[in-house]
């Protein structure tokens, strides 16, 4: 048999960390994209104080380490009585620092919407909410869909961040399960496999969002 048995019987305890790294890719993602595409509304608005509060969340997520965010964040809690939620802390950590560049990627491709098309729209009466959801998002979101991509496997790979303030991710499970084996080797390579049946699908998926289609037959 080519795996150890002990390394058989720490499978589940690997699965148990991998389904924590989903949850908290998911939730992170989730973050991310809220927390995205609040700040770019922030940046694009009239008001000046919504504006600085952006560029200064975006500056200090972009410009400060992920560990430091998490600690800030896991302390922030017990204030707002939510103290001991590691879950809550990383999660919330991951979608806060990822929401900055998501929210750079979107203003990034946001020359794919033309005057031509907004001038079009306001002169059939739609109201700026509408152009904004119907128009413009839905062309920033496919431009941008590479890029997110991307985002989206830096946040997998941040997952393994969380366990610090005790939470066990993916990684940590595998750590956890080497110092009591002693075989290093193979459960990493099943930590790598379990990060890869993350990120797999969802590039496959960005590829077949940004498929183009194909073009009508002519007759």
């Amino acid at each position: 048999m080519w795996l150890d048995p002990e390394v058989v019987r720490s499978v589940p305890s690997l699965l148990d960390g991998w389904l924590i790294t989903v949850e908290l890719t998911l939730l992170g993602a989730a973050g991310s994209l809220a927390c995205g595409h609040l700040a770019l509304a922030m940046q694009l608005t009239r008001c000046a104080p919504l504006r600085i509060a952006a560029r200064l969340y975006i500056g200090f997520m972009r410009g400060t380490p992920s560990l430091v965010q998490l600690f800030l964040v896991f302390f922030a809690l017990p204030l707002i009585g939510l103290g001991g939620r590691p879950m809550l802390a990383a999660a919330l950590t991951l979608g806060l620092n990822s929401g900055a560049y998501t929210a750079e990627i979107l203003r990034g491709n946001m020359r794919v919407v033309t005057r031509g098309q907004i001038e079009a729209a306001t002169a059939l009466g739609m109201a700026p909410w509408r152009i904004a959801l119907r128009i413009a998002l839905p062309q920033m979101l496919k431009a941008s869909v590479p890029a997110l991509v991307n985002e989206f496997t830096i946040l997998l790979k941040t997952t393994p961040l969380a366990s610090v303030v005790a939470v066990t991710e993916l990684t940590y499970a595998g750590q956890m399960v080497i110092a009591r084996i002693y075989t290093s080797s193979q459960i990493m390579l099943l930590v790598s496999v379990g990060y890869l049946a993350v990120v797999l699908p969802v590039i496959w998926l960005g590829r077949h969002l940004r498929r183009e289609p194909s073009a009508s037959r002519g007759t």
